[in-house]
């Protein structure tokens, strides 16, 4: 990075389109796009619950089962790397993606081809061989995903990293080649005889790393992840699912909706995705890519993204921001990358939304939709100054998609009213708990508004993005259920920052108000915690007993002399308690339960170190005691 040459990349990994911009259509297309009015029994009992009256409900017309969002594009993608050096030859590569068909069922299809075509067309080929890309820092959730992408698009991949993750199986199984520790030879093929044609390296990664400082010496291109990510998605309708919180939910949840509606799209998130197979990523020969965009080390500002959600601002990241208004600096930088003629779907709450409203200046504050004229003949905000449009979302009735009458449903998730300018839409039934989850499907909802708007509109994709949102069971490490014995439910969660810890707990008292609710936390990072301890101390207060572990350190020294103790002394209440081991803490909720077997608990562990592995063997440990 820094001065070096870098290489001119025409293209991403997948689809890129020259000629043809796709249309969006929602079956059947002979229905009225106009909404009808009427007095509707269900949603005006549960408004009038509430205290709240509403003069109206807006019904969308019935919407075929066999709906689906249709990308009609022919799609051709070219992949150029030129040499850093004299030495390097030019190489030109080219993939030939699939044909999109329509089916007369409406279906997007993709032609069959043999094998042979497929090894022709569709690899990234170096005269006889595959491009090679090697990722440094390839286990975590971040750079995973994009390595995962890599490999179904045809490329050689490899990477390195210094402790094996989840993500790293699944890579693996895939047909990485995976080595433990970073050393030159990790990018020494054939014994040295061939090289990477492009290094990929974490956010997390030092400069001095030896396999960066190799690849440079020796001319081969070094990207950052960010500026990977730009070169990846600058040719796609790129939809930049940022915020603090709730953008791997946000993100993987728009693009279940998408896919169900049959859009073939690409998507790349940091967490695996049940319905994702699995795996952190979706590989499509569509036009739109779903990108969870970070703001660690600046990776979102490579970007230039059609569509920006925001779905709030906080001081996370407190190694790269000093502060709360360095973080909303970098977002605006970021809302300035947002292409002309393109959206900004951003929480409009001016409390729960942690910041994100704030990010608005006077005069596109003025641009977003007064809601209160009920005007309901159009989706489309104002354009504001920056060239883009805005559409705020969230709890306030001063959004323009907004929620009412939240409550818990017999799923264990939230049911709630949704409001369009001030008008019921429809019922929205999630799985998943938590109002941040009411949120999250908020900002899904504006985005696919959104971006059929751009499109052809219809109002009746609302049902179908309605029963796609209540098909989607979540994202792994969020609410995540561990297993059940006897009377005691285990769940997991990566929440690691206070405001992820308070909507936890709150969601988790919500689905268990009579529970025996136990919390074992692990701190993430010495800095967070020292920076954020006055904010931690207040954060479990939905819990009836926490255990503090010691801190997951991560990629820092602990120059300011903190730990869980100190976290645990400035817990005024509940009760809270210091067990630095992770195997003690098993120990100690196992002799806790048994103590009471009928007694219902739920046990949380929170955090984003390795306070995952504590659930399976609490689980096991427990199975062994009461189910003798």
């Amino acid at each position: 990075m820094g001065g070096e040459p870098k290489p001119e990349v025409e293209t991403g990994l997948t689809s890129v389109l020259k000629a043809h911009k796709p249309t969006y259509t929602i079956r059947p297309n002979d229905i009225s796009t106009q909404p009808k009015y009427h007095h509707d029994p269900m949603l005006n009992s549960l408004i009038s619950r509430e205290g709240s009256t509403v003069p109206s409900f807006m019904e969308f017309s019935a919407i075929s089962s066999s709906c689906s969002l249709h990308v009609h594009s022919k799609i051709k993608t070219h992949f150029m790397v030129l040499p850093t050096n004299a030495a390097t030859s030019f190489r030109i590569l080219q993939i030939r993606t699939p044909v999109s068909n329509i089916e007369e069922s409406g279906r997007l299809s993709v032609s069959t081809r043999s094998r042979t075509d497929v090894e022709n067309e569709e690899s990234l080929v170096l005269g006889n061989r595959k491009c090679w890309v090697h990722f440094v820092g390839i286990g975590g959730c971040g750079l995973s995903a994009l390595a995962m992408l890599a490999l179904r698009q045809g490329f050689e991949v490899s990477g390195s990293d210094i402790v094996w993750s989840s993500f790293m199986d699944g890579l693996k199984e895939a047909g990485a080649k995976l080595h433990l520790g970073h050393s030159v030879s990790n990018i020494q093929g054939n014994n040295g005889s061939s090289l990477p044609d492009a290094i990929v390296v974490s956010s997390a990664i030092p400069h001095d790393n030896q396999e960066i400082l190799h690849a440079k010496s020796i001319g081969i291109p070094v990207y950052k992840r960010g500026h990977w990510l730009g070169k990846v998605t600058e040719h796609y309708n790129l939809i930049a699912v940022s915020g603090t919180h709730g953008k791997s939910t946000t993100a993987s949840m728009l693009s279940y909706v998408l896919k169900s509606m049959g859009d073939d799209l690409t998507a790349v998130v940091g967490a695996q995705v049940p319905q994702f197979g699995g795996r952190n990523i979706l590989s499509g020969s569509g036009r739109n890519f779903v990108l969870e965009a970070d703001e660690y080390d600046s990776c979102f500002l490579g970007l230039l993204p059609y569509i920006a959600v925001v779905t709030n601002v906080d001081w996370e990241h407190v190694d790269i921001f000093p502060d709360e208004e360095a973080v909303k600096a970098i977002f605006r930088r970021f809302l300035k990358r947002i292409r002309v003629g393109g959206h900004l779907i951003l929480c409009g709450d001016r409390q729960c939304s942690a910041g994100a409203y704030s990010l608005l200046d006077e005069r596109e504050e003025s641009t977003v939709s007064d809601n209160s004229s009920g005007m309901l003949s159009t989706l489309r905000s104002d354009i504001c100054s920056n060239g883009y449009r805005i559409t705020t979302f969230g709890i306030s009735t001063t959004n323009e998609w907004h929620a009412l009458s939240v409550r818990c449903n017999s799923q264990g998730g939230s049911d709630y009213v949704l409001c369009h300018r001030g008008y019921p839409v429809t019922k929205i039934t999630l799985q998943i708990p938590g109002v941040h989850n009411v949120l999250n499907s908020l900002a899904v909802i504006a985005t696919v508004m959104a971006l059929l708007n751009d499109g052809r509109q219809s109002y009746e994709s609302i049902d179908c993005v309605k029963r796609h949102l209540n098909d989607f069971v979540g994202v792994s490490r969020r609410f995540e259920l561990v297993g059940t014995v006897c009377q005691c439910h285990i769940y997991d969660d990566y929440a690691h920052h206070p405001t992820e810890v308070r909507a936890v707990l709150k969601a988790a008292r919500q689905r268990f108000p009579l529970k025996a609710l136990f919390v074992v936390f692990q701190p993430h990072t010495y800095g967070r915690l020292a920076a954020l301890m006055g904010d931690f101390a207040t954060a479990f207060s939905g819990a009836d007993k926490v255990l503090i572990t010691e801190v997951y350190a991560a990629r820092e020294v602990n120059i300011w002399n903190v730990s869980g103790k100190d976290l645990v002394t400035s817990i005024i209440e509940p009760s809270s308690e210091y067990i630095p081991s992770l195997g003690d803490v098993v120990d100690k909720l196992v002799h806790q339960i048994t103590k009471e077997p009928d007694r219902e608990t739920v046990v949380f562990t929170l955090g984003a170190g390795d306070i995952n592995t504590v659930g399976p063997k609490l689980l096991h440990k427990l199975q062994g005691r009461l189910q003798k």
